[in-house]
């Protein structure tokens, strides 16, 4: 088997540092009670997967116990799909550090895996169609967290879709209004979006589609489209702008993903892998006897 990516390299390190700091000034902005009833002793605890699911957010994880003086050892791959009950990291340091970051780094890796299992499930229904196009998030993600969801995508084998306002130019409906065509909209944007940026236009009908791509649209959203329309339009569009990327959006989850893929869809963008996908169950439990391995069975939950 091919050895995963390490997609890790991606995020960079002052960006890693300063979430791991914001977090934790969120959650301890004073005193550190509990910090003060432990001491400086040092422990060793083990993160336990109580939940099937993908393992996801290894960088916040490694990031936030950075940041309080903790060093973070992998028994598992990033990617990897595990059951319960799984040992998936070793945590060291001072009692009072490890219980300082446990509950935003739990808060990471838990959500990050929720959002990688539920990515790998909707590639994978998709894949199973025998369609090779691009299942990919949108921009629905929780302010402040937007990094490390956009990244759970990636692990899961999805698309980001744009980052940001900045990383590619979405024409919506109301944009179109407020320009007061898609041809006007198109040509606003192009122009001080130039050769670098590409231009896509949500669209509601077949006329829409085919103005957008005639006036130089690079891709086309197809959004919400019921499947027995769907797949007529884009057979129409694909005709006319072969170049054209179709994206299918609007009411699409993993039950009815299989419906929405087609010979003429490049992309299906499906809100919900960020807005619903359930945390995986996570624990961080600090060894009875710091110098030994400890079966799980000598866990408490």
């Amino acid at each position: 088997m091919a050895s995963r990516p390490d997609l890790s390299h991606l995020l960079p390190a002052a960006q890693l540092h300063q979430l791991a700091r914001d977090w934790l000034q969120e959650d301890a902005p004073s005193f550190d009670y509990g910090g003060y009833a432990v001491g400086d002793r040092q422990e060793r605890a083990v993160l336990l997967c109580k939940s099937p699911g993908t393992l996801a957010g290894f960088p916040f994880f490694k990031a936030v116990f950075a940041e309080v003086g903790c060093s973070v050892e992998w028994l598992q791959a990033e990617g990897a799909w595990v059951e319960p009950i799984t040992r998936v990291a070793e945590v060291r340091g001072l009692a009072k550090d490890i219980l300082l970051g446990e509950r935003v780094a739990l808060n990471c890796v838990g959500r990050c895996s929720g959002i990688a299992t539920l990515a790998a499930k909707a590639c994978r229904v998709a894949q199973e169609t025998g369609w090779h196009g691009e299942v990919a998030g949108t921009r629905k993600t929780t302010p402040g967290f937007r990094l490390p969801e956009k990244y759970a995508l990636l692990v899961g084998g999805a698309s980001c879709h744009r980052f940001d306002l900045g990383s590619l130019i979405m024409l919506k409906d109301n944009h179109v209004w407020v320009s007061g065509s898609i041809t006007q909209a198109v040509q606003n944007a192009r122009r001080v979006g130039g050769f670098a940026l590409k231009i896509e236009v949500e669209c509601r009908s077949l006329e829409e589609a085919l103005e957008a791509a005639e006036c130089g649209a690079n891709i086309v959203m197809l959004d919400n489209f019921p499947p027995e329309d769907l797949h007529p339009t884009a057979g129409t569009l694909k005709a006319s702008f072969p170049h054209v990327t179709v994206e299918a959006s609007g009411g699409i989850n993993v039950e009815n993903l299989a419906k929405f893929v087609g010979p003429n869809i490049d992309v299906v963008s499906l809100g919900c892998l960020t807005q619903s996908a359930t945390v995986v169950d996570f624990s961080l439990k600090v060894c009875r006897d710091p110098a030994s391995r400890l079966p799980v069975r000598n866990f408490i939950f």
